[in-house]
């Protein structure tokens, strides 16, 4: 099982011109929900829609704090690393930076999740 997330974002076309897209997309295992859980990201990055999570912009603020708290404590998030090597620490918080990165990078993007 996978979490799979999404920002689109549809610009208005310049004169002459077609509309323009931004559009992020991004893929990490399920065994990171503790983890995730752990650092209060679960709800906000794994069910946006049930956390009134609509915009980029509004993951900006839980993303950082999630990260900075990961970040803060490695050892303590370690613990959760699946032992069969699907859902490392070293591979969530690079995933929370670019998803972090993405956000900023067009606020206005709608967001979504499937799992």
């Amino acid at each position: 099982m996978s979490l799979d997330v999404y920002l689109q974002a549809d610009y208005p076309a310049a004169p002459g011109m077609p509309p323009a897209k931004y559009e992020y997309s991004a893929n990490i295992t399920h065994n990171l929900n503790r983890m995730a859980e752990a650092a209060g990201l679960y709800g906000v990055v794994w069910r946006p829609d049930e956390n009134g999570i609509e915009t980029a912009a509004q993951l900006i603020e839980p993303l950082e704090k999630g990260i900075a708290l990961l970040k803060s404590d490695p050892a303590r998030f370690e613990q959760f690393n699946a032992s069969n090597g699907w859902g490392m620490y070293k591979h969530f918080v690079p995933f929370l930076e670019k998803y972090l990165e993405a956000c900023r990078e067009c606020p206005i993007a709608r967001v979504s999740a499937c799992r």
